[in-house]
């Protein structure tokens, strides 16, 4: 059914002349950190990679075909395209993940009470986007 859904969204066109360029650079980028992300705790790898599919998508679609077909991260960008959403498990892992990280770093961090209020207000607006924005995968195929 995914497969099915991607078929039907019509690909992006391919940008011509110095958009291109910019789209593959940014593209490079994306996928750069994406990569960091897997060695990095608390840096995120998947909506990396979605944002890098995206860019190739209009710079260069061999490498937007060699991220969708990636075996552990491909899924996961086919299902964001298709609206699918997240599934619940990666949901809780996500949102959990933000807590701690926001929660240390307004926590330990040496400086004005404004900059820890603003971690810790720019770390509830991520929970609250993940956690109501982004739909939950078994939600928006009908399953429980």
């Amino acid at each position: 059914m995914v497969a099915a859904l991607d078929e039907q969204r019509p690909a992006p066109r391919v940008a011509r002349g110095p958009a291109r360029w910019l789209w593959f650079l940014v593209g490079l980028l994306s996928l750069a950190l994406g990569g960091l992300g897997v060695i990095v705790p608390g840096l995120p790898t998947t909506i990396f990679l979605i944002i890098a599919a995206g860019c190739f998508a209009r710079s260069y679609p061999r490498l937007e075909r060699w991220i969708l077909d990636l075996p552990r991260v491909g899924p996961t960008v086919r299902d964001y395209r298709a609206g699918l959403g997240m599934p619940r498990r990666a949901k809780a892992w996500a949102i959990s993940m933000m807590v701690v990280a926001c929660g240390l770093s307004a926590g330990l961090l040496i400086g004005p009470l404004g900059i820890r209020l603003l971690v810790a207000a720019v770390g509830l607006v991520g929970v609250w986007y993940v956690g109501w924005r982004v739909p939950t995968r078994e939600r928006a195929t009908g399953g429980a």
